[in-house]
């Protein structure tokens, strides 16, 4: 088992952390709000320290989920910061969505103090995080991601490694832009379905197990449906990565029309009141404006 350190308790990372002592590894934690890490301790036991670089001092690994780039710089070279108390040789895992930009920053820099970098965005949302079971993918020199994937395996159901530096945030964006585009369908489709006056429900029973299918139908179309949007992956940070994804299609000259009409509407949802909303509410949208 190793000893390891986990930089954020939000909604993602609080319960990765849990699943990293309930395997058994030797778990120091660090958030923000002190009060978190304390109840994470009181539920998981472990240890909390006050800063990022307390944290990581002396652990085999720094794992870290946090919010953007400026947040991930600040627990990794600010005051304070984890790369100022790792020992040579330890491994730092990025969990949080960031710019191939910050990540290529970050790991020249802990590669110029003797140590590892692996990006390796997830995706599964917060159900996901709480069950185990999110999609790790990673990028980074391959010794160092050979010896962290068993560490990750406590939370993944599958990690792989893509290639080098970056190449896990590149896949996240391809993730991303992809659910754009499911999501922006599935809320035309179920808005079409309402206002032609079928069941939705009954409607979803028959295409689902067709070509139509995908989890965001399996998983969304009943809160939908219903207009519930109180859970999942706020809209905010949908953005957020849909500006990553739009700036790096500019430099690599990828054009992602639909992407960028998306992050459009959810800017509309956004001025709706849904910053927090899940982003499957886009069917929200649809059905104020028709």
């Amino acid at each position: 088992m190793a000893k390891v350190a986990f930089l954020g308790l939000g909604v993602m990372g609080y319960p990765m952390a849990g699943h990293l002592a309930k395997a058994g590894h030797d778990v120091t934690v660090y958030n923000r709000t002190a009060a978190k890490a304390e109840a994470w301790v009181a539920e998981h036991g472990g240890a909390r320290a006050e800063t990022p670089r307390a944290a990581a001092e002396g652990q085999d690994f720094v794992m870290a989920c946090v919010g953007n780039d400026d947040d991930l710089r600040a627990v990794c070279t600010g005051e304070d910061g984890a790369f100022g108390g790792m020992r040579e040789g330890a491994i730092f895992v990025d969990h949080t969505t960031v710019s191939a930009q910050v990540t290529a920053e970050l790991y020249e820099a802990a590669k110029g103090q003797g140590l590892g970098f692996v990006d390796a965005p997830v995706s599964g949302g917060q159900a996901g995080a709480e069950n185990g079971q999110l999609v790790v993918m990673c990028g980074g020199d391959a010794a160092q991601y050979d010896a962290a994937a068993p560490v990750i395996d406590a939370y993944a159901k599958l990690c792989k490694r893509l290639g080098g530096s970056g190449a896990g945030q590149l896949t996240k964006m391809v993730n991303q832009i992809c659910i754009a585009g499911l999501v922006q369908g599935l809320s035309e489709g179920l808005h079409f379905a309402q206002k032609a006056g079928l069941d939705g429900r009954e409607v979803v029973e028959v295409i689902g197990g067709g070509a139509a299918g995908s989890w965001q139908m399996v998983n969304r179309f009943e809160t939908m449906l219903d207009g519930k949007f109180d859970h999942g992956f706020a809209v905010d940070w949908m953005r957020k990565d849909l500006g990553i994804c739009l700036k790096t299609a500019d430099e690599v000259q990828a054009a992602l029309p639909v992407t960028a009409l998306v992050d459009q509407f959810y800017k509309e949802v956004q001025k709706m009141g849904g910053g927090r909303w899940d982003t499957s509410s886009l069917i929200a949208r649809l059905n104020a404006i028709g």
